[in-house]
């Protein structure tokens, strides 16, 4: 059996995760799982898969969990360390890291510098320090399985093909719940209406970041590290039926795509087993009921964190951590009701065009950084 840990297990990603585990109980064990603040369901995850340690972010309840887990013989930790250590652990082959935003950079680092496989589902680690994780896997035998739809797509359509023979790689995107909507019908965009995803289950970040298209623009950047691509042969395409994940295509003018189901357990599943494909767990695509695949440009004037993503990608070095740090900030100010979702954009580019790049960063200067922007956010606004 192989040892999984699960950083963000009470999450989207991470429940459908323990879900794959649940069926597929000879294959996995879990030895850890980590949480934020949702003490509940992080209980009722411990009493069910019974992992050797288990991570609170938020200290203040960590006696609560003690006591709820007592007698089960479940060491309880805290605080970053804890993710840290329990990514070290020998018991633990796989590193599933789907932590929403920069809280998973550092347990990311400790866990390639432990020879661990990493399913990757936290965009940000990548994007703000992709060269430093390109870095440390060079230096370890871990490697990286994208868990992202997209980034698994093109992961599986890529394959052992030579990266010379690739022309361009194409992100599809649904397009969010405001596709084909102009800027002008979206000033009166509410947080419940911006979450409201029309094709995937997301967390509310997640989902904002679906409907401001920068999810794409981190993706973007993600992908150029993951799989050593120029911007210029990144491309995003609309694609409102989810069914295409992504596609490459290649010199000889060949595309191979990547289809299936809406539902992130293949691509969790698939990281986690590769190169192993085993009997699916979830709804096979039926072509019958599909009517149509379509296809439509970007609006990049409507929907500009998209622009911004592959302008902090071209200009490197801090730059992509300031739109990801800005972006985090903004979007959390506008789910409290505190700006527009227009303002989303416009405060991760006056970041950015306030900002003096540098390259060559350390983590303890990407996190200082990270804080200055998001300080720099909160006095702007």
């Amino acid at each position: 059996m192989k040892g999984l840990c699960i950083l963000g297990s009470t999450g989207s990603i991470g429940t459908q995760a323990l879900e794959v585990v649940r069926h597929m109980k000879d294959e996995y064990k879990v030895i850890a799982i980590t949480a934020k603040s949702n003490v509940e369901l992080l209980v009722k995850q411990a009493k069910e898969f019974k992992p050797k340690y288990v991570v609170i972010m938020d200290e203040e309840k960590k006696k609560y969990l003690e006591d709820k887990l007592c007698n089960m013989g479940i060491k309880v930790l805290t605080s970053l360390e804890g993710m840290e250590y329990v990514v070290t652990l020998k018991e633990v082959d796989i590193v599933l890291t789907s932590v929403v935003g920069m809280i998973g950079l550092r347990p990311t680092i400790q866990a390639i510098r432990a020879g661990k496989r990493i399913a990757l589902a936290n965009k940000e680690t990548m994007v703000v320090a992709g060269e430093i994780i390109k870095k440390e896997l060079k230096k370890s035998n871990s490697e990286i399985i994208p868990v992202d739809s997209e980034h698994s797509a093109i992961y599986q359509c890529i394959d052992d093909n030579d990266q010379k023979s690739i022309r361009r790689i194409i992100l599809t995107a649904s397009g969010g719940p405001f596709r084909g909507k102009k800027k002008s019908e979206l000033i009166n965009v509410t947080p419940e209406m911006a979450i409201k995803h029309p094709r995937w289950n997301m967390g509310k970040k997640i989902s904002v970041d679906s409907a401001t298209l920068m999810n794409k623009a981190l993706e973007v950047i993600e992908a150029h590290w993951l799989f050593d691509i120029d911007y210029d042969k990144i491309d995003v395409i609309i694609h409102p039926q989810s069914i295409i994940h992504s596609m490459v295509e290649y010199i000889d003018g060949s595309i191979i795509a990547q289809l299936g189901p809406t539902d992130m357990k293949i691509p969790i599943k698939y990281a986690l087993e590769y190169p192993k494909r085993t009997k699916g767990i979830c709804n096979y695509l039926d072509f019958k009921t599909i009517s149509a695949l379509t296809f439509e440009e970007v609006d990049y004037e409507t929907f500009e964190c998209l622009k911004l993503g592959y302008e902090a990608g071209k200009i490197g070095g801090s730059m992509p951590l300031v739109l990801n740090s800005a972006n985090e900030e903004a979007v959390r100010l506008f789910l409290e009701g505190k700006i527009s979702f227009l303002d989303i954009p416009q405060i991760v580019k006056h970041a950015m065009r306030n900002h003096k790049v540098e390259y060559n960063l350390s983590i303890e200067r990407i996190l200082e950084i990270e804080k200055i922007i998001r300080e720099y956010v909160n006095s702007i606004v």
